[in-house]
């Protein structure tokens, strides 16, 4: 062993000096909500995107390009389901589940689906055969649920609070435009649809 005059029992517990250059540099926030803090190209429909109380308008944005706050988006949701995109290949939806409420036992059988929660907790119920539900999940902000095409799934509200979520189904699932104020409305819309539902 060799001797350091510096080791212990030194006054300082940690006797390390670090001469590192020190910036004051404050970042930048790159989170802007509304497209109009930006700068838009001549012809910009600021409209097109909100409401007078600088609020989302919900509605099919169709398949041109579009880009939006999907937490926001997704909280100021209050419908079952809300159609936000639809293109040829993929669909993104709004759906806002009360308390107690579920989407839904349901299985697309050529569709996969993404599900992302952003406000609420809720419990998520996968399997093959929709008697045997056999895979189950706690679910919170900020989880996402990865359904395979030919999984029977439902997700349940758990909270005390209204579940909000988007999907993306791959390809759509639902007609363009489609908004469903209450899951009745839902039921009612898809019944006579085989979507491999209920």
């Amino acid at each position: 062993m060799y001797y350091d005059p510096y080791m212990y029992p030194y006054p300082y517990q940690y006797p390390y000096n670090v001469n590192a250059p020190m910036h004051d540099f404050e970042r930048q926030s790159d989170y802007r909500p509304f497209p109009n803090e930006v700068q838009q190209p001549n012809g910009f429909d600021y409209h097109r995107y909100f409401n007078n109380n600088r609020s989302f308008s919900l509605k099919d944005y169709g398949a041109k390009p579009f880009v939006i706050n999907i937490n926001e988006a997704s909280r100021q949701n209050n419908t079952f389901r809300t159609a936000l995109w639809t293109g040829t290949h993929l669909q993104v939806t709004l759906m806002s589940l009360g308390i107690g409420e579920d989407i839904g036992l349901e299985m697309h059988p050529n569709v996969d689906q993404f599900l992302r929660i952003e406000q609420g907790q809720g419990i998520v119920q996968m399997g093959k055969n929709k008697n045997n539900l056999t895979f189950k999940r706690n679910v919170y902000d900020d989880f996402a649920i990865v359904v395979p095409a030919g999984t029977w799934h439902n997700v349940t509200n758990t909270g005390n609070i209204p579940l909000k979520l988007y999907s993306i189904y791959a390809p759509p699932n639902h007609p363009f435009g489609t908004v469903h104020v209450t899951k009745a409305d839902a039921l009612a819309a898809e019944e006579g649809r085989n979507y491999g539902n209920f």
